[in-house]
């Protein structure tokens, strides 16, 4: 098998060659070990593919999560000015806003006074909705608007540009046919948290629960558009980004009134369209609502923080989704893979392919993305584990 055959399989539950083995990585990853410059891996799409390529080739990955949008090509037309300021370059952009631009973390957008952008909840009509990319050049604007032209973008099949899907096109076109190529959209619970920043966020849920599920409902749509649009360019699988859903920050009750509905709703409607595993990614304490994940429909569960970083039991959760869902992660990306040493990450490997290898339906990976100063060779011991201990149909021992 290829990559993208193994990991095809392992997703709709079968049994691959051996166990793929496919990490997020944080963006700053990209920035500090990609050998390209970090304001044009967040900038520019050819830049980001080509980290993306490196990296994975790098690390022996069986697929690619892209966890960026196309950029404008024409996004060097904007700027203004980049300037050194301590630890971090600013970019100034051609409306006065400003990028600041660490070495190795996401950039954040300022306005001219310091401040960064939210609407408050009182200004958001819901039907002015589609969705809110917080990745884009100019992060959240309302109503909504793609880099710093202030054109509105009107809800409905026109709202992303077509540029937004060209990270997906150039990667498939260069490794897709080898290697599984993965979109990421962000659950409608995520965007509105991104939208309005997290406390405000939190408090709208207690303030006006049915304007919030307005604002779910029509999030959803757009997320449907997306996920869709991203299948179409070629993506292999969907992850849905819902990391503000965890028992951190919001209960069992909660969770099942604004994320599971209006998860399922957007796996639901890009399925009806287009064949594609949809998995999900939901950080920190999730071993309560595993349960509540699969009502969603989703196909997959990503991280699976171990404690103490989380609260899920790898074994626990092999018998709660054996059969239904394929699972992914639960290596602790901070304790194991940016403090521990190789042979440290050999040991919890082994130990996470013993548990969950047997049957398929397992990828190994770390929980949580991995740190942006994670070192390379504890990452290359992924691959050594899979290839020495999770080649079937001999489970590891």
């Amino acid at each position: 098998m290829n990559s993208r055959e193994r990991m095809n399989t392992a997703m709709r539950l079968g049994t691959p060659d051996r166990v793929p083995v496919m990490c997020q990585l944080a963006l700053g990853h990209y920035f500090l070990h990609s050998g390209l410059d970090a304001i044009d891996i967040w900038h520019d799409s050819d830049a980001f593919a080509e980290a993306l390529i490196r990296l994975q080739q790098r690390y022996g990955f069986d697929g690619i999560l892209i966890n960026l949008p196309g950029r404008d090509p024409s996004w060097r037309s904007s700027v203004r000015s980049i300037e050194t300021s301590g630890d971090e370059r600013i970019i100034t952009w051609s409306n006065g806003w400003y990028t600041a631009a660490p070495a190795d973390d996401n950039p954040h957008v300022y306005q001219p006074d310091g401040t960064r952008y939210f609407p408050a909840f009182d200004e958001i009509d819901p039907d002015s909705l589609f969705y809110a990319e917080p990745h884009d050049l100019s992060s959240i604007t309302h109503p909504y608007s793609w880099g710093f032209s202030g054109e509105r973008a009107v809800p409905g099949p026109d709202f992303f540009p077509p540029w937004h899907y060209d990270t997906i096109r150039k990667v498939v076109q260069r490794v897709g046919a080898q290697v599984s190529v993965h979109g990421e959209i962000f659950s409608p619970f995520a965007q509105f948290m991104e939208l309005l920043d997290y406390t405000s966020g939190l408090m709208a849920l207690m303030d006006d629960a049915e304007k919030v599920k307005a604002c779910l409902d029509r999030l959803a749509d757009g997320a449907i558009e997306l996920g869709c649009g991203q299948a179409a360019a070629g993506a292999h699988a969907v992850l849905i980004s819902s990391a503000f859903a965890g028992a951190g920050l919001i209960s069992r009750e909660h969770y099942a009134t604004f994320v599971l509905p209006y998860e399922r709703k957007v796996i639901d409607g890009i399925h009806a369209r287009h064949d594609v595993p949809i998995y999900t990614h939901t950080c920190g304490a999730i071993g309560d609502r595993l349960d509540l994940m699969e009502a969603t429909h989703t196909q997959g569960i990503d991280t699976l923080d171990p404690p103490p970083l989380g609260t899920v039991e790898l074994a626990d959760a092999v018998a709660q989704t054996k059969g239904r869902m394929f699972i992914k992660g639960n290596l602790d990306p901070v304790n194991t893979m940016l403090f521990g040493t190789p042979d440290d990450v050999r040991t919890a490997a082994r130990e996470r392919l013993r548990i969950a290898a047997p049957g398929g339906g397992y990828i190994l990976s770390t929980a949580c993305s991995v740190a942006p100063a994670a070192p390379p060779e504890n990452i290359m011991v992924l691959r050594e584990a899979v290839d020495t201990w999770g080649v079937y149909p001999s489970p590891a021992s």
